[in-house]
């Protein structure tokens, strides 16, 4: 299978979600080594679970961009979570529309590429069958 250029992009911002999630891993490790935390233990754990989190979605990334049905599917899953948090930013106790927003425009407009990569997959397979 041929990798297309809409595969690319996709993956491609998909992986820079997962760059975008290791540094908040980082900042929040500034956050432990400044004393910026209730609890060190709760905090290191968060911070091993984002730096989990970051790895796994750049593999989504690497694996759509290389034009993987699993990597589409692992990163459609990850949009779908952000914006679940992007709604609760907004309307959550303390909501915000514009954190909401930048949460929820880049991760509404990856899932309409990954969408269309996996449609486009789709048609390929067929006309190769």
């Amino acid at each position: 299978m041929r990798n297309d250029l809409l595969s690319l992009v996709a993956g491609g911002l998909v992986v820079l979600e997962g760059v975008a999630l290791a540094g908040l891993a980082i900042w929040q490790l500034i956050a432990l080594a400044q004393g910026d935390t209730a609890s060190e233990a709760t905090a290191i754990a968060l911070i091993v679970l984002t730096l989990l989190g970051a790895a796994l979605v750049v593999g989504f990334g690497i694996s759509a961009a290389r034009g993987r049905s699993a990597g589409r599917s692992g990163g459609i899953v990850v949009q779908l979570l952000v914006l679940a948090v992007a709604i609760g930013a907004v309307t959550g106790t303390y909501g915000h529309p514009l954190n909401g927003l930048q949460l929820g425009v880049p991760a509404l407009i990856v899932l309409v590429l990954l969408i269309s990569a996996a449609r486009r997959a789709a048609q390929s397979a067929r006309r190769e069958d």
